[in-house]
């Protein structure tokens, strides 16, 4: 069933109940950066709220009711106008990552380890709790790099929110275990070079979120194959009148979502 262009809070006629199973934030108040340095802002998003801006490939700026923002998969080409307080990276390759990271930025939280291993995540900046699941990629040689990319999960605002990375494989039990319940997913649709379409939709089923928020749709004809499979698989399909979208548990569809964003730069 396709929505076309309505508001996202028209879509929650019956609301989702609140379950917050991965939910652990403090609730501690964040602390401003003093007047005069580089990085300044006022916090516009109202308690309850996240927003989330594309800002293309597989970046998005996620920003706090207390002013923390996040950049996902933050790299030399797909940046937020302001240096954000955290970033995450993955290792697929350099429009997943950045050698050279803006140095206003307080936390770069790597989704592999560059030494090799593995690389645990689990924080709290002002009123997220960021953390981390590890799972393997592939290269453009086509051999298996083990623990080459995180899931980031951001748990904010009584929401949780998951972000794929470069996945190239489906997930295991104790994967979507310690996942938990989530409710807005961030997937990579390119149907090529992270998951297969059959493999993907798998992904999403077992996941079971709200909002699913396509990225990484830059191959030819990606994005319409996608949304073919998931209006066969029953979900809704929104096609967001902006590339910035207000997010809040009252304002979660009831039924699956898929919430497709052009990006918009900074």
């Amino acid at each position: 069933m396709t929505v076309g262009s309505a508001a996202l809070s028209l879509l929650a006629a019956t609301l989702v109940p609140a379950h917050a199973i991965c939910q652990l934030v403090a609730k501690a108040p964040y602390i401003q950066a003093p007047a005069g340095e580089a990085r300044v802002w006022k916090a516009s998003i109202a308690e309850g709220n996240v927003q989330i801006r594309y800002i293309g490939h597989s970046t998005f700026e996620l920003e706090t009711p207390k002013g923390v923002r996040i950049a996902t998969d933050y790299n030399d080409i797909h940046r937020p106008f302001l240096p954000p307080t955290v970033v995450t990276m993955n290792g697929a390759h350099s429009t997943h990552y950045s050698l050279n990271p803006d140095p206003n930025i307080e936390h770069l939280l790597y989704g592999w380890n560059p030494k090799g291993g593995p690389m645990d995540h689990d924080l709290t900046v002002g009123d997220v709790r960021i953390r981390n699941i590890q799972t393997n990629i592939r290269g453009w040689d086509g051999e298996n790099r083990r623990l080459g990319n995180s899931i980031f999960i951001f748990e904010v605002a009584d929401l949780c929110m998951a972000h794929l990375g470069h996945l190239h494989h489906r997930l295991t039990k104790e994967d979507l275990t310690r996942l938990g319940q989530i409710d807005v997913v961030f997937a990579a649709i390119d149907n090529s070079s992270t998951l297969r379409l059959d493999s993907l939709m798998d992904v999403l089923a077992n996941i079971g979120p709200a909002m699913i928020i396509p990225m990484h749709f830059h191959f030819a004809g990606a994005l319409p194959a996608f949304t073919k499979r998931s209006e066969e698989a029953g979900y809704d399909i929104v096609q967001a009148p902006a590339s910035s979208v207000t997010v809040s548990r009252s304002t979660l569809p009831a039924k699956t979502t898929v919430y497709i964003m052009m990006p918009g730069g900074a």
